[in-house]
């Protein structure tokens, strides 16, 4: 038996804020939204494809935010993105950079926390 790989990350959302969401996780950082399952539409919630990897939005009835927990996401041009998420009225943090990997912080609509990631080789 091993373990070999991640599949998805979920992250919690407010009931009836898909919207808000879309508007976030596709409009401003980019992310492809997928289809669910359709056994799984009547739920809430949506899917992105991330590269090899999926990030699900699951609504939860008593929300609270993860305000420690969170995925982090590789990019490029992370400059231009906290440009962008700047602009569109998200502030970010920036982290100390770890191994050669520039780091910043932005939190969803919702308050919960996002690492974006670039790798030294990108630009």
């Amino acid at each position: 038996m091993r373990i070999y790989g991640i599949d998805h990350i979920q992250v919690a959302i407010p009931s009836g804020s898909e919207q808000q969401a879309r508007s976030f996780y596709a409009g401003v950082l980019g992310l492809d939204e997928i289809p669910k399952p359709a056994e799984l539409v009547s739920r809430g919630g949506m899917w992105f494809q991330v590269g090899a990897m999926q990030l699900h939005l699951g609504v939860e009835a008593e929300f609270h935010p993860a305000r420690k927990a969170h995925p982090a996401l590789l990019v490029e041009g992370l400059d231009d993105l906290i440009a962008l998420l700047e602009k569109n009225g998200y502030p970010t943090r920036t982290a100390e950079t770890l191994s050669g990997t520039r780091r910043a912080f932005v939190e969803d609509p919702f308050g919960n926390r996002i690492e974006l990631m670039q790798r030294h080789s990108s630009s």
